[in-house]
Order: C-alpha cells, then sequence, then structure tokens
C-alpha cells in the first residue's frame, strides 16, 4: 500500500529551480532513501512534505489522497537541524511536543516511560537540554519524532553528530519502526550509509531525479561484470590466458608469485568460463565480485543522464 506520493513537483526560488518534475512513492512498511548531493534539493522536498512550503506546481498525496494541514499529525519529522528548548527540562519537552501531537497526558506518560527505559535515559528526566551533548539531544529528539506512532517518518540525516554505537542503536530502532508497518523517507548525502537498510532509493542531483527504484534491482543493473580473482602463479600467464574474452582491468602483486588481478567479463562470458579459463595455468586463491558502492552508481547515473541515455 503507497503511503507518501509526491507526483511531477516543481519549485523554484527567485530564478533558481530547487526541484524539477520530481515524483517519487513510498510504502507502507518500507524504509525509502533519498539521496544526493547537498544542495541537490532533498530538504527543499521534504519541506514541501511538511507543508512548510507549497510546490510551485504537482502534489504530494498521503495514504491516497491530497496531503492537507491536519495531515502533520500523521508524519514525524527529525530535522537535520535540532529544534529543542534548551532551557527546558527533558521530560517536561517531550511531554509538551506529544500533547502537540494529539497524545492524552496518560498516553504519553506510558510511552515516554516506555522509550526513556529502551534508551536507558531514565537518569535524563529531569536535565535541561542544555546540559546534554548533541549526540544526547539527537536521542531526545529521535523520540519525539516516533512517539505518536506517525504514519510516515521523515528523518534527515538521522545518523549524522552519532558514535558507531549510538548510530547502530537508532539504526536498529528503524528497522523496529518499518516491522511494525511505518513507511520510512530517509535523507542523505551519505550514500553508503543507506545500502545496508533501505528497500527503495531516488538520487537525486541539481534538482533532478536520476535514478529511483528498488535498491536490489538497481544494484543489479549497475554491476559491472568485474571480478577481484587472488591467485598464485605468474602474471604474465595470468595475462595471456585471458586473451580476447577478458579484459584485466587491473593488476597488483602481493609477494613474488602471488597477485590480486580484477578482470571484466567480455561478451557473454560467466564466471565459470573465466575460472576454466585461468584454472589451467595459475592456482585460484580467492574470487570477489566487485559490486559498485551507491556512490560509483549515483556517478554513472549522473553521467549516463548527462549524456542522455535512460534512467
Amino acid at each position: 500500500m503507497e503511503v507518501l506520493s509526491v507526483e511531477n513537483i516543481v519549485k523554484q526560488y527567485a530564478g533558481h529551480t530547487a526541484l524539477n518534475d520530481i515524483s517519487l512513492t513510498t510504502k507502507k512498511g518500507e524504509i525509502f532513501g533519498l539521496l544526493g548531493p547537498n544542495g541537490a534539493g532533498k530538504t527543499s522536498l521534504i519541506r514541501i512534505i511538511n507543508q512548510i512550503t507549497g510546490p510551485d506546481s504537482g502534489r504530494v498525496l498521503l495514504g491516497g489522497r491530497e496531503l492537507k494541514r491536519e495531515d502533520i499529525a500523521r508524519i514525524g519529522y527529525l530535522p537535520e537541524e535540532r529544534g529543542l528548548y534548551k532551557k527546558m527540562k527533558v521530560y517536561e519537552q517531550v511531554m509538551y511536543f506529544a500533547r502537540l501531537k494529539g497524545l492524552t497526558k496518560k498516553e504519553a506518560k506510558e510511552r515516554i516511560d516506555m522509550w526513556f527505559e529502551k534508551f536507558e535515559i531514565t537518569s535524563w528526566y529531569n536535565k535541561k537540554v542544555e546540559e546534554l551533548s548533541k549526540g544526547m539531544a539527537q536521542k531526545i529528539q529521535f523520540i519525539i519524532t516516533v512517539l505518536h506512532e506517525p504514519d510516515l517518518l521523515i528523518l534527515d540525516e538521522p545518523f549524522s553528530g552519532f558514535d558507531p554505537i549510538n548510530a547502530q542503536l537508532i539504526r536498529n530502532e528503524i528497522m523496529e519502526l518499518k516491522k511494525k508497518g511505518a513507511s520510512i523517507l530517509l535523507s542523505t548525502h551519505n550514500m553508503s550509509s543507506v545500502e545496508e537498510i533501505c528497500d527503495s532509493i531516488a538520487l537525486i542531483n541539481q534538482s533532478k531525479m536520476v535514478l529511483k527504484g528498488n535498491l536490489n534491482d538497481i544494484k543489479n543493473e549497475f554491476r559491472s561484470g568485474v571480478y577481484s580473482i587472488q591467485f598464485k602463479g605468474m602474471m604474465f600467464g595470468f595475462a595471456n590466458a585471458l586473451f580476447a574474452d577478458f579484459s584485466l582491468e587491473h593488476s597488483e602483486q602481493i609477494d613474488e608469485d602471488r597477485a590480486i588481478a580484477h578482470v571484466k567479463l567480455l561478451k557473454d562470458n560467466t564466471l565459470n568460463d573465466l575460472l576454466k579459463t585461468i584454472m589451467p595455468v595459475v592456482n585460484i586463491e580467492a574470487v570477489n565480485e566487485i559490486i559498485p558502492s551507491m556512490n560509483d552508481i549515483f556517478l554513472e547515473a549522473v553521467k549516463q543522464k548527462e549524456g542522455g541515455d535512460h534512467v
């Protein structure tokens, strides 16, 4: 079931096009990665979804109908720039936001207690926000974002500023929210951080959609057919064996009689064909496919887009 639908959004500021015909959809129980460099247009799109600004054209639908002002209560938004009142005590602040989002005092207290116990931060109840470290304040902001159990979560750079242990904690909680059926839009310029948790992605560059779809499908589409082969034997004999059916992309000598080579499959050859070709001349120690990273895919997709190829 589609939760969020963004249809043909265009947004301009004083002659600058921030978003140029952007469309995407997120589903229930899906983590959708909104990726792109700083300045690509991600924040402009998030501001439109949150009804902070409006589009010049296009529309946003939530649960199949056009977004209305009252729908903001169905969205949980974690901004990159955290917005907490520094002089307020932590518990008072979380309760304040919970009531704003429609929870009764009893519901809010139960959920606050549950989250504070889960994060092992019950000792923070009476601390002022200004006493918290950046990472501690981010935990509080995350709790505020998810406390009312929204249909759609929008997380803007959610791991920024966290140490590895707390980043993993937040990552685990995001995965739990996904299991419970939340639709999660995760915006980041750090493309490697989404590979292990996103189901679908959209890549935006200079206000335009460069690529979108299921993450695994995209990674398969951009597979290069290059394999890393570690072997024991002579590089000269290895290279000669490849001849016209394979391309030696890179080689590196490990020691006197061992090396690593990157080999690209040509024509309709398979990995089995490659192995049959080189096994008579070298002793194979390890074989790994070189999978392009999201950053590699982004660069290639931008190149294709600029060249007029399909996306």
